[in-house]
């Protein structure tokens, strides 16, 4: 279905509101569950306060269940406000699909993250052929001692995902923690609503996967004019995203293969794998439906990709796809490559398994993180922001660790 034209709700969301007004709660919970993900997205055991953009199903199941208990008049106009403000936390990673900010979880996307003395975090504007984009770049507290001492620090670009500000996403990665420990600028492109009502980079759109156009074009300005303007080592520039944001990434790696040393995928889709709103919703929950190969003969960018295997926003069949897609285009390039799989296992269970791809020289080039049981969401992140997961792996970390091997 096409809801470009214009900002709604979509069918079954609405229908669900219809069900709800009606008493009917679990049948409207049956409705959210079946055109969310095809299934009731696994129950999380697990404390940690976890912020998805897929809400815990399990919870509103219990609730609604309960109407057959209880048939008053009264008690279902309580279970009905109770499924009403649970309803408040649910929002989907859909691109310009519908208006969600009447459905937000009341974190505050813009607030200011701790920036330690003498370091930066900066705002700016950047105007160009594309138009008036703002973005925030953080300056580690070295930076006027490198600068003195000659020295050229990396720079990481970082794109946030649909709902998410610089600001949200700087502190849910705790990426500008990082840069102090390992002297690098990060800079933060913000995706306007007049671009994407949600802030979505425009991944889907056809005009916004090629060299020199759209966002794509912009993109590259800020990187190039943050190199020209900073003390930045233009052959350690790297880029990374979460979900809409990591399609970008992919897109930008893909397109300015030489401007990039590296790109990190979290929860993210594979090239071209959808040109419209139909197919990113399709693709977005099943992956491509056509043999994904790299579109060009560009140069292999290194890349590091993380996806959660309970994931019912992005399915990791795209996460998969992302990689099958990277390791065509290495394959095709280099000789010598050697396999290697890994597990992170604690007594309990284990976390994540890591399928990597070296050299000839033994240099990671390529990697898959597969992390168990976890959502839509960055893993190791910070509370505070949204869309994060707090248990392990640290991908900011692995992400930068992976970069500055290369």
């Amino acid at each position: 279905m096409n809801f470009s034209k214009f900002n709604m709700i979509p069918p079954h969301l609405e229908e669900a509101m219809q069900l709800m007004k009606s008493g009917q709660l679990k049948e409207a919970t049956n409705v959210i569950q079946k055109n969310l993900s095809g299934t009731a997205p696994a129950s999380h055991t697990d404390k940690n306060p976890i912020k998805d953009v897929t809400p815990d199903m399990s919870t509103l199941e219990d609730s609604s269940s309960s109407k057959d208990k209880n048939t008053g008049t009264d008690d279902v106009s309580s279970k009905l406000q109770d499924f009403t403000d649970k309803m408040k936390h649910f929002k989907l990673d859909l691109p310009s699909v519908m208006d969600i900010s009447t459905l937000r979880t009341g974190v505050n996307t813009h607030s200011e993250p701790f920036i330690p003395d003498n370091a930066q975090f900066l705002k700016g504007n950047l105007k160009s052929s594309q138009g008036s984009h703002d973005y925030r770049l953080y300056i580690p507290s070295n930076y006027a001692q490198a600068v003195e001492d000659g020295l050229r620090l990396p720079l990481i670009v970082m794109l946030h995902g649909c709902t998410q500000s610089p600001e949200d996403f700087a502190v849910g990665t705790r990426m500008n923690e990082l840069a102090e420990k390992h002297h690098c600028l990060i800079v933060y492109p913000s995706q306007p609503a007049s671009a994407n009502p949600n802030r979505c980079w425009n991944w889907f759109k056809p005009t916004d996967q090629q060299q020199g156009k759209g966002e794509p074009a912009w993109l590259a300005a800020l990187t190039t004019s943050i190199i020209e303007d900073y003390a930045v080592d233009s052959s350690r520039v790297y880029i990374a995203g979460l979900s809409a944001g990591a399609a970008m990434a992919v897109i930008m790696a893909e397109n300015y293969p030489k401007m990039y040393a590296g790109v990190g995928v979290h929860s993210g889709l594979a090239y071209r794998s959808a040109t419209d709103l139909p197919s990113a919703m399709m693709t977005m929950r099943q992956g491509g439906s056509a043999p994904l190969k790299p579109a060009s003969n560009n140069k292999f960018v290194p890349m590091i990709v993380f996806h959660g295997d309970q994931d019912h926003t992005v399915s990791i069949r795209n996460g998969e796809q992302v990689f099958e897609q990277a390791k065509q285009r290495l394959q095709a390039q280099e000789t010598g490559l050697t396999t290697h799989q890994h597990k992170q296992c604690s007594e309990q269970n284990c976390r994540s398994t890591q399928l990597e791809i070296r050299d000839s020289k033994g240099v990671s080039q390529l990697e898959y993180w597969k992390i168990h049981g976890a959502g839509h969401s960055w893993a190791g992140g910070n509370s505070a922001g949204s869309y994060t997961d707090p248990k392990g792996p640290d991908a900011s970390k692995e992400m930068l660790r992976f970069f500055f091997n290369q």
